[in-house]
């Protein structure tokens, strides 16, 4: 099984970007676990960042016919990108979304994602650990 994990703006920030909303582990951190999940559960995860919708968009797009699912967290694109939803169900890859923070918890224009309007799954508030949940449910659903 091959998953892809997309991250957003500023994701590659954590550790140094708002601590007491997204903890103090780092986008490395973030890199080991995925390497580690991967690696426990027997499968291949690739990990993308990137600060710009277009690539994302591209990113989503190049994932057709080659990965069986992908986590995302569309970051600050969550509340605004009707451009990563419609890719998302372009592809129709399974997808599932991941949000570091408690979204509902917050403001309340964070409240709304529209790329989770696609995802089958929306995982919140659970840190780093949100991306292990989503590639777990992943594999076992798809696997």
């Amino acid at each position: 099984m091959k998953i892809l994990v997309i991250n957003g703006p500023n994701i590659n920030m954590l550790g140094i970007r708002e601590p007491g909303v997204y903890g103090k582990q780092t986008f490395q951190d973030l890199l080991w676990l995925l390497e580690e999940t991967a690696q426990n559960l027997t499968i291949s995860v690739t990990q993308f960042q990137s600060n710009h919708e277009g690539a994302i968009v591209d990113m989503i797009q190049a994932a057709y016919g080659k990965y069986d699912g992908i986590v995302i967290n569309p970051a600050a694109y969550t509340h605004t990108s009707v451009a990563i939803l419609d890719a998302l169900k372009a592809v129709s890859i399974p997808a599932v979304e991941v949000h570091i923070s408690d979204v509902d918890a917050r403001e309340e224009f964070r409240k709304h994602s529209y790329p989770g309007l696609y995802c089958e799954k929306t995982i919140k508030g659970q840190g780093l650990d949100g991306y292990r949940q989503a590639i777990i449910y992943l594999k076992e659903k798809y696997a």
